[in-house]
């Protein structure tokens, strides 16, 4: 099964890839690795929701939009290299979390992102991963995921 099949299967459908919103391209590939810029909850063009994790923002919440993230992450890696069956690995995932001072949960917000890819890629889509808890985030965003690939 490709991976864009796998996308259909879980009942997702992989966007349109989201417009930079400054002076950034989405993706940029140098050899074997691609590296997308970093990618943030944004379904049709707006922003699935804003705030803190864990002030305005719960887990479960932040979870899934780590898992937006990560989706809209694959489109602009597809958009660089034209069919994502071509990824050898996920090598290195960074979620950055605009978090309440005493949110302490990053990683499991950042699992979003991660089992989303694995689901994807399989064994292809297990990765090195740092989860960083930060005050602000582009647009008032609660999660901004980006990623590393290597490619064929």
């Amino acid at each position: 099964m490709t991976p864009e099949e796998k996308i259909a299967e879980l009942g997702l459908t992989l966007p349109e890839v989201v417009a930079p919103l400054a002076a950034y391209v989405p993706a940029v590939r140098t050899g074997d690795l691609v590296y997308t810029s970093g990618q943030v909850p944004l379904v049709d063009g707006k922003m699935a929701q804003t705030g803190k994790v864990g002030a305005e923002v719960g887990l479960d919440d932040a979870r899934e939009l780590a898992r937006i993230c990560a989706l809209n992450a694959l489109a602009a890696l597809k958009a660089e290299i034209g069919d994502l069956a071509k990824v050898v690995r996920i090598v290195k995932v960074v979620a950055f979390v605009a978090s309440d001072p005493a949110f302490t949960q990053q990683p499991q917000v950042a699992n979003g992102a991660s089992e989303l890819l694995a689901e994807v890629l399989g064994e292809a889509g297990k990765h090195a991963r740092s989860a960083v808890g930060v005050a602000a985030l582009p647009l008032d965003a609660p999660v901004e995921v980006e990623l590393i690939a290597e490619v064929a």
